[in-house]
């Protein structure tokens, strides 16, 4: 009987962490592990690198911050933000990406919206994008980008882990 009791608990205990909704799972902080695109015709690449650096807080009250940065940005001689090269900026401005807003899970779809207020892409400000949640659980998430593109049609998959 005893044995019965233990395993009906544990069976309660895993249908509630399974029933919990996406809202609630994604909430917190997120380090961001890696940025794969995919083209058509099955060429990946790496807009941050392989090693990236970053991540992504969701909040309770539905507001979220994004941040992504390749771990190969250039170093800026005379340590001052404002006096690098040209090619420093580019490389700079390839290799990272920063945004935002306020989001909304819509449980049926599996999807994510970003509300953007404001990026480092500032085309991005005051869009709203949508992302798949391709996998939540409690330790990672990944979302992708199905419209990415980057030199024609794209996917775009995000990586994370969750932050302890």
């Amino acid at each position: 009987m005893r044995v019965l009791v233990v395993a009906f608990t544990a069976l309660l205990w895993t249908s509630a962490s399974h029933a919990q909704s996406l809202k609630n799972q994604i909430v917190g902080t997120w380090n961001f592990v890696v940025a794969e695109i995919t083209s058509a015709d099955g060429k990946k690449t790496f807009p941050f690198g392989e090693k990236p650096k970053g991540q992504i807080i969701f909040t309770a009250d539905g507001h979220f911050s994004q941040v992504h940065v390749s771990s190969e940005l250039p170093r800026i001689a005379g340590n001052n933000r404002l006096a690098g090269t040209d090619a420093d900026y580019r490389a700079i401005s390839h290799g990272s990406l920063s945004f935002f807003g306020t989001y909304a899970v819509d449980e049926a779809k599996k999807t994510v919206a970003f509300n953007i207020v404001a990026s480092t892409y500032p085309n991005a400000a005051g869009t709203s994008q949508i992302r798949t949640i391709d996998k939540l659980t409690a330790d990672e998430f990944v979302n992708t980008n199905p419209g990415a593109a980057r030199d024609g049609p794209a996917r775009a998959a995000n990586y994370y882990t969750r932050a302890k």
